[in-house]
Parts: structure tokens; sequence; C-alpha cells
């Protein structure tokens, strides 16, 4: 089997976040437990594996170094930013995923449909003070007008977190077991601090997954797709806006996640990739 190392949501190689995508040439996945390991060989946070179901639908699954998840959006830019430079997927496709079957535009950027975007909890006050506390931040940090903590979905449930200001965002020192019981506890991937700017970019943000595997991640598609839905639903924006998010600026690895807020309330995430390395699994 065919591997390749991707950045994606990157600007120029060796930035974004990394994926690794195996290609199932013979139009059938390994077994589960072959995933596992060859995710856990390549440590990336996410491995895709793919197979072509027909000439514009394709089959991905998604396995972290830990465990199978059933979306992950910079994997999902990468698997088909590389079969477009393979020739092989051009204009709209399908992507099946155990999340659903995702609507796909590839062409220069790869943008993808998330699923429905989905409200699932507003954290009580304790969970609030709880999620704060995670960050090393006093449980009565201010946030911004009012806005309360959710766990919100695009395919996977993240916690969403306001923070005062981006200088916050940057200084923050994780406690790794706190994030990891308190997602645990809301049945959430990750935790997905933010803070509006005044700059270009819609917000800052960084993502925390310590549960699985990821202590940071440098681009999140589905978090950034849930936080596009998240600021709509408190009129922080309005549909038909055009998002970008800058991601891994504490890892060293600054990312440009773009998402697209459609007229019917679904929500667009995607941006380029590069591939910048390939080999033989010979397994």
């Amino acid at each position: 089997m065919r591997y390749f190392i991707a950045d994606a949501f990157a600007e120029h190689p060796f930035g974004g976040n990394t994926a690794g995508v195996v290609l199932a040439e013979d139009g059938t996945f390994p077994d589960a437990g072959v995933m596992q390991s060859i995710a856990a060989e390549l440590r990336y946070s996410e491995t895709a594996f793919v197979r072509q179901e027909s000439n514009t639908t394709w089959h991905l699954r998604y396995f972290t170094p830990t465990g199978e998840v059933e979306l992950c959006g910079h994997a999902t830019v990468a698997t088909f930013a590389l079969l477009h430079q393979l020739g092989l997927a051009e204009g709209k496709c399908l992507c099946k995923t155990k999340a659903g079957l995702l609507n796909v535009v590839v062409g220069e950027h790869v943008m993808l449909q998330t699923a429905t975007p989905d409200i699932i909890h507003t954290l009580t006050t304790e969970e609030t003070a709880d999620a704060y506390r995670a960050l090393n931040l006093s449980p009565l940090s201010p946030t911004l007008s009012n806005l309360r903590p959710q766990v919100v979905s695009t395919g996977l449930p993240d916690i969403m977190l306001p923070l005062p200001s981006v200088a916050t965002l940057n200084t923050l020192r994780p406690d790794m077991g706190a994030i990891a019981a308190l997602t645990a506890h809301l049945g959430a991937v990750s935790l997905h601090p933010f803070a509006l700017g005044n700059d270009s970019h819609t917000a800052h943000v960084r993502d925390f997954a310590p549960s699985c595997g990821i202590p940071e991640e440098s681009a999140t598609g589905t978090a950034n797709a849930s936080l596009t839905h998240y600021l709509h639903t408190h009129s922080l924006l309005t549909l038909g806006a055009e998002c970008s998010f800058l991601q891994g600026e504490a890892m060293g690895r600054p990312s440009v996640v773009y998402t697209h807020l459609a007229p019917d309330g679904n929500v667009w995430v995607g941006g380029p990739a590069f591939i910048v390395a390939e080999g033989v699994l010979r397994i």
C-alpha cells in the first residue's frame, strides 16, 4: 500500500496540520487492527484510509494513534488534495464517512460540507468553571458578550470556549489530565478555546484533544466548522459569511482554516494542502 504525508490548511509546505493518507488501491480496506497499527506507526494526529467506490465517490476511515474517529477535517482535505494531484478527483465529489455522506468540492482548495450543525449541550456553571480551570484560568474569567461555553458538533462534538483576548489564548497553560476528564465527562473530542481578534481573521483558536492522543492540534477542520455555527447562533456571523481561523501559532505551525456559512445554515470547511512525502507500506 502506498502512503503519503500531507500538510493541510497550510499556505506553504511544513506548515498547517500534518496527516497520513493511505490508499487502498485494491478497493478494500485492511483489517481495522492493521489500520490502527499503521496510524500508531505514522504517529500523526490522524491518518486517513481511502478507497474508491465510484468515479466521484470515495470512502474514508480515520484513525488517531489510539483509535478510530468518525470524521477528521484536515485529513479529509489532505486526502482529496492528494487525489486531485494524482488526477483521480476533480470538481464535485462525495465522501463516505462514519459521520455520514459529505459533499466535497475539489480544486486548488478542497472544501467539504460538514455534517448538520448541532448544539449538543450548554455547559453548566460548574462545568464552565472546570473548563477554565483546565486551562489554568480563573473560573470567573470574563468571556465575550455573555457567551456560554457549549458542546457543538459538525460531525464530531467539541467544546467551544470563549476567551477574552488573543494574548490570553497564546499564553494558556493547559492541564491535559483535566482536559481529558472534562472532554470525557461531556462526551466531546476536544476543548476548543477561541478569541476574537482585531485583524483579518474571524478568530484565533487552539485545540486540545489529549483523550485522542493529541495534546494540541495545529489545524482542526471540524472544530472550526463547529465554531462557525456557534458564532452564528450567537449572532456574531450572518448566513453567507466567509471565515478564516488562525490556529497553530503556539506550536510554530501557523495554519489558516477557511469556512463558509452557506445560506441554508450548513457549514463548509477547507483550504489547501501540500503533499510533502510518499512511501510504501511493506505489510
